[in-house]
């Protein structure tokens, strides 16, 4: 068994400055020491609140989201998914998300958990996650930037294609295991009924 480590940050910051900036990221380079005492850089992505959501039919299906995703250069099935704008209640935004993504409105809505890191080794993007039930459609209004494909797969065929690698996105794959544990009554996590 090793030596407990300590909590507290071995990182010194002697310096920041953003680097580069567009309307959804920024990047910061930081002139710091590391935990070794040597000085160094350390480049960090800022990022809006990432929001995701499982959209639950009354027949226990969930509506999946297909979409090009540039940075991978491949196609990728997830959840509805956004980003809430600085300083937006991360709910918020996932109940527009879910109306400009999917032309749905729920009656009913859980909060999946308590907020988790996406790549916390560059990025300081943090993830929060709902379940939407009570199902109505909305006329849809996705942004220029996103070609849609929706589709509404079974819960368990949605677990299977996590199960298989056919979904890959993790904000995906954490959002559908917490849904399931959540729905099984096995969610340690905490959840909260929202309005």
């Amino acid at each position: 068994m090793g030596v407990p480590m300590s909590a507290d940050n071995p990182w010194k910051t002697l310096s920041s400055k953003v680097v580069y900036r567009n309307p959804w990221i920024s990047v910061r380079e930081d002139q710091v020491m590391r935990p070794d005492g040597s000085p160094g850089i350390y480049g960090v992505v800022e990022t809006k609140v990432a929001t995701g959501v499982v959209a639950l039919t009354d027949d226990s299906q969930v509506w999946l989201v297909g979409q090009y995703r540039y940075p991978l250069q491949e196609y990728s099935w997830e959840i509805i998914e956004g980003g809430a704008e600085h300083g937006e209640d991360p709910f918020v935004a996932i109940q527009r998300e879910l109306e400009e993504e999917a032309g749905l409105r729920a009656a009913e809505w859980n909060q999946l958990g308590d907020e988790f890191h996406l790549s916390n080794c560059f990025s300081s993007e943090r993830g929060m996650l709902y379940l939407a039930r009570g199902l109505t459609a909305v006329p849809s209004r996705p942004d220029c930037t996103e070609v849609l494909q929706l589709k509404c797969v079974p819960m368990g065929q949605a677990l299977s294609m996590v199960d298989s690698g056919e979904i890959k996105d993790s904000m995906s794959i954490v959002g559908l295991l917490r849904a399931e544990r959540f729905l099984k009554g096995n969610a340690t996590l905490p959840t909260r009924r929202l309005r």
